[in-house]
């Protein structure tokens, strides 16, 4: 064991601080950016500001999983809180959406290495048996993040400068770091290993290549976006080559594909696809097809929150006893269960049904999350852990990313399919949004466009959903210790 007894709950407090902040960064940001970019300029470059921070977290995410490997989490989660507290204090005194999006960049890396090495820690000062719990904790601070982040953005924008949207980062990571520096200590290593820095190279272009290509295919296929593809296969194809000649690989093979950790990465994968479309389209959904007032909307994504964490707290009191895959099976037939309701809403629907299928998604993902995440920490010795734990977090992440690409692309097809051709413009939207539309001579036939091409998104979603369960079941029965493994 790497800490002692009582200082574990003061450790689990920095890290819940530490993972608040990343947390909390998008719907903050998302509340406050409108008004940000009215300042800024630029507008063209606003979905970047978003975009940025998510590429480099996606990739340097396997990047810091095995620096911590090698030089001990420690180390590896000060330099990610020390990099997002950085960018931060620069995002606040951007004066252009260009400076912004090199900031968010740089946020970008500092998340990248404080989310799977937090999670790794706590992997570390728990035995698979108590761990679900603590990850269950974790799972609430990203729930009551999603619904105090608008709050909070709102609060900021309307009675401060903008920049303290980023700012109040600072006090809360100095206070995290302090946590791990006193009351976090694990034994020193004197681990000499080569670092493969031209696979983490070409592993990092290659991904974002591929995230600047599937943001810039959201909304059209162009030749940028080809470009970007391109430059993902060849950087891809590098990497592939490289690990298979490193001495001490940054992905190592043998590690990913283990069949449980490529199944339950699977199972993650296909869930955040799914998840990311009710996030993205249900609220449009509730205002838009079905009339309903943005609290309403809310109130149905709200059960998206409230059903994840109960999901979470079942699987980590129940996986001891009944094991981790029947926990990750069961998740993964709550999730399509939930999204049926979603492809079953019409115009006449209540709201109240899009709220049981949120909530019902929300449980599922409790279950499999949990259960996926601590199966993969279970399957690999103290050594390989961080990079186990990565490979976690950067299937979530790629499935959130592919999945908003691809949901975006289904419902601009199916707008465009439902409208003769005449695509739905922005200004119209809005006004359905915002209660104004009702006034517009076309607003039956544009609800009816979005009901049309919304629904054809929850097919898909539902599509991916079933593709969580064969995923599960070809998760081999693990072995969950008793005790926390031992470094080797």
């Amino acid at each position: 064991m790497t800490e002692k007894a009582p200082y574990r709950g003061l450790v689990v407090v920095a890290i819940m601080a530490s993972m608040a902040m990343i947390a909390i960064e998008a719907t903050i940001v998302s509340t406050a950016m409108p008004q940000i970019a009215a300042q800024l300029g630029q507008i063209n470059l606003y979905s970047w500001v978003f975009s940025s921070f998510l590429l480099t977290q996606t990739a340097t995410t396997v990047v810091f999983g095995k620096l911590a490997d090698i030089y001990g989490r420690k180390p590896m989660v000060l330099v990610g809180i020390a990099l997002f507290l950085f960018a931060s204090v620069l995002a606040g005194f951007a004066w252009s959406m260009p400076s912004m999006i090199a900031f968010r960049l740089l946020q970008g890396v500092g998340a990248g290495a404080i989310q799977p090495v937090a999670m790794t820690v706590v992997a570390d000062l728990f035995p698979g048996n108590q761990r679900g719990k603590v990850q269950g904790y974790l799972a609430s601070v990203w729930a009551l993040s999603a619904v105090v982040g608008p709050l909070l953005g709102s609060l900021i924008i309307h009675n401060l400068p903008w920049a303290w949207i980023f700012w109040i980062n600072v006090p809360v990571g100095i206070l995290a770091a302090l946590g791990f520096i006193l009351f976090f200590h694990e034994e020193k290593r004197n681990r000499m290993v080569s670092i493969d820095i031209l696979g983490a190279s070409l592993f990092a272009i290659s991904i974002s290549a591929l995230m600047i290509a599937l943001t810039e295919m959201e909304t059209a296929i162009s030749g940028s976006a080809i470009l970007a593809m391109v430059v993902a296969v060849v950087a891809l194809a590098g990497f592939i080559w490289q690990e298979r000649r490193a001495e001490a690989p940054m992905v190592a093979s043998d590690l990913w594909l283990k069949r449980p950790i490529a199944f339950a990465n699977l199972a993650v994968f296909f869930a955040s696809m799914s998840i990311m479309g009710l996030t993205t389209f249900l609220p449009m959904y509730v205002q838009t097809v079905l009339n309903g007032s943005p609290l309403v909307a809310g109130f149905a994504l709200t059960m998206l929150l409230l059903g994840w964490p109960c999901g979470a707290t079942i699987a980590s009191r129940q996986f001891a006893r009944f094991g981790l895959r029947p926990i990750m099976i069961v998740g993964s037939i709550f999730i399509p269960a939930g999204t049926c309701l979603l492809v079953l809403l019409t115009p006449s629907s209540s709201a109240i049904l899009a709220g049981a299928g949120s909530l019902i998604m929300g449980f599922g993902m409790g279950l499999l999350n949990i259960g996926a995440l601590v199966l993969t920490q279970e399957s690999v010795n103290w050594s390989e852990r961080g990079s186990a734990t990565a490979s976690n977090v950067f299937s979530r992440n790629l499935g959130s990313t592919l999945g908003a690409a691809i949901l975006g692309a289904v419902l601009a097809y199916g707008l465009a399919n439902s409208t003769d051709g005449q695509s739905i413009k922005a200004e119209q939207l809005r006004a359905l949004l915002n209660g104004t539309g009702v006034m517009m001579p076309d607003a039956e036939s544009i609800r009816l466009a979005l009901q049309h091409a919304l629904h054809s998104t929850f097919i898909v979603m539902l599509v991916f959903a079933v593709l969580i369960v064969p995923a599960c079941f070809f998760v081999p029965k693990p072995k969950v210790g008793s005790k926390v493994p031992q470094r080797t």
